[in-house]
C-alpha cells in the first residue's frame, strides 16, 4: 500500500501536465486480441478520466489474415506491403468493421465512473499508392489529407476519436492504409503533444538487447537498417518520420506488459523508449521557488552523512550557485548519480554545465569534482556528487568541505576558453 501511495503522490506533476495535452495512440491489430487488452481499455478510459484528449488509431492485419484464410484468398505483399484487390479489400472492411464495434463496445463499460462517447468517420482521406515495382497494388492506400478542424472539434466536445486503418478518397473509393501512416499523419495534422506505438516488446534495444529509454531521430539509422520492415522497425520508423515532421516526443510501449502506457507516462524514466529531438533531461538554472523542493531531495543525503547539511537560509542564499535536471533530480551543486540513473550520462551533463555556464564566466582553470563515498572502481557506479557550487565557482570564497566525510576530490581542467581539454 505504501508503495502504491508513495507512485501515486509522484505521479501528480505528470497528471497536471498531462491535462488537457492531445495524445495519439496506435494499437496493432495483435493488440486487440492479447490477453493484456482490457488492462490497455482501462488504462485509456483512466487518461480520459484524466482530461486527456485522445485519438485512437487501430490496426487490423492478423484479423484480416484470419478472413482471408478463412476464405481461401491468398495473401500478397510487396515491400511489406499488403497488395488489396477487391476480395482482399472485402475482407479488410469485414475486419475494420468487427474491431471497430468491439472496442467501442469495451470503452462504454462504466468501471471510470463516467460514459464515455466514442466518434469517428471519414476522417482520413486517402490516395492509391499505385503501380510500384510493376506490381499494381489496387486498394492499397497512403494518407493524402487529416480532417484536422473535424478531429480537433470532437476533442474539444470530450470525445475519444476512433480512427481505423481504412480511408476514402474523394471519388468515393475505400483504400486499405497501414496504422502506422494513419497514427503518424494525425499526430502531425494535429500538433499532438505525444504519439504513443503500441508493440510487442517493451521499446527499442541496442545490439545488446537492452532497452534504450530515449533515442534521437539521428542515431535511429543503424537500428533502422537491423531492425528492416518488422514490427518494431515500423514503428521506429513511424516515431522518428512524427518527431521529424515536428512532434516533441513519440513513445513505443508493450501492448503485452500491464500498466506499460501508464508506467510510460506517469513515472520519470518511463517503460519503453522515449524518441525526441530534445534530451528528456534538461538542466537549468535553480531559483528561489525551488528551494523547498530542493529540501527534500538533499535530506535523506544529508542524512546518510553524504552531503553537508544546509539549511533553508543557506540554500536561499547560494540558490544562484544551484542547477536543477528537468526530471527533478538534484544537479549541481550536488547531483546524486545512482547505477539505476545513467551515471556516466548525467555526471558528464553535470560537470558541462558548471564548465559552460560557470567555469566560462568565472575564466576558471579547472573545476573540483568529489566523491561520496570513495570512489568506485572503474567500471562500476557508486553515488557520485559532483559539486560546483560557490567554491568552485569564486575562489575566493571560503570554502565550506567537511574533511571529515573523507570525500575523494578530483580536478578536471578547462582550457582558456573554457571548454574541456580533451
Amino acid at each position: 500500500m505504501l508503495e502504491y501511495v508513495n507512485w501515486f503522490r509522484h505521479s501528480t506533476p505528470y497528471i497536471n501536465q498531462h491535462r488537457d495535452c492531445t495524445f495519439v495512440l496506435m494499437l496493432p491489430g495483435e493488440a486487440m486480441v492479447h490477453a493484456n487488452f482490457n488492462n490497455i481499455i482501462h488504462d485509456i478510459m483512466l487518461l480520459s478520466s484524466l482530461g486527456v484528449r485522445l485519438v485512437l488509431v487501430h490496426g487490423s492485419r492478423p484479423q484480416i489474415e484470419e478472413r482471408l484464410a478463412a476464405r481461401g484468398v491468398q495473401s500478397r505483399y510487396h515491400n511489406d506491403l499488403r497488395v488489396t484487390d477487391l476480395d482482399t479489400l472485402g475482407c479488410v472492411i469485414d475486419a475494420v468493421g468487427s474491431l471497430r464495434i468491439a472496442i467501442e463496445a469495451r470503452l462504454c463499460t462504466q468501471q471510470s465512473g463516467s460514459r464515455l462517447r466514442v466518434v469517428g468517420g471519414n476522417l482520413v482521406t486517402a490516395k492509391p499508392i499505385g503501380v510500384v515495382d510493376g506490381v499494381d497494388f489496387h486498394h492499397t492506400g497512403e494518407v493524402r489529407r487529416i480532417d484536422r478542424k473535424a478531429i480537433t472539434r470532437h476533442l474539444d466536445e470530450d470525445d475519444i476519436v476512433l480512427l481505423s486503418s481504412l480511408g476514402y478518397s474523394p471519388t468515393g473509393e475505400a483504400f486499405n492504409l497501414a496504422a502506422e501512416d494513419v497514427a503518424t499523419s494525425v499526430a502531425v495534422a494535429l500538433g499532438a503533444d505525444k504519439l504513443i506505438l503500441f508493440g510487442e516488446d517493451t521499446g527499442i534495444r541496442d545490439e545488446r538487447g537492452e532497452l534504450l529509454r530515449e533515442l534521437k531521430p539521428t542515431r535511429a539509422a543503424p537500428l533502422l537498417a537491423k531492425l528492416g520492415t518488422s514490427q518494431a522497425g515500423c514503428l521506429l520508423q513511424a516515431a522518428c518520420k512524427a518527431c521529424n515532421a515536428g512532434l516533441r516526443r513519440s513513445h513505443i510501449v508493450s501492448f503485452a506488459e500491464d500498466g506499460a502506457l501508464l508506467t510510460e507516462l506517469f513515472t520519470r524514466d518511463g517503460g519503453g523508449t522515449l524518441v525526441s529531438q530534445e534530451a528528456f533531461e534538461q538542466i537549468r538554472g535553480a531559483s528561489i521557488d525551488d528551494v523547498g523542493g530542493l529540501l527534500e531531495l538533499l535530506r535523506p543525503l544529508e542524512e546518510a552523512g553524504i552531503l553537508v547539511r544546509r539549511s533553508r537560509e543557506v540554500l536561499e542564499t547560494e540558490i544562484g550557485q544551484f542547477a536543477l535536471i528537468r526530471s527533478k533530480a538534484p544537479a549541481l551543486p550536488s547531483w546524486p548519480v545512482s547505477p539505476s540513473t545513467r551515471p556516466t550520462v548525467r555526471a558528464a551533463a553535470a560537470i558541462n554545465y558548471c564548465n559552460t555556464s560557470k567555469a566560462r564566466h568565472a575564466a576558471l582553470r579547472s573545476i573540483p569534482c568529489s566523491c561520496s563515498p570513495p570512489a568506485p572502481r572503474t567500471g562500476s557506479a557508486n553515488v557520485v556528487l559532483c559539486r560546483a557550487a560557490s567554491n568552485a565557482c569564486r575562489p575566493s570564497a571560503p570554502r565550506s568541505t567537511n574533511f571529515q566525510r573523507n570525500s575523494k576530490v578530483f580536478e578536471k581542467p578547462c582550457d582558456r576558453k573554457g571548454e574541456w581539454n580533451k
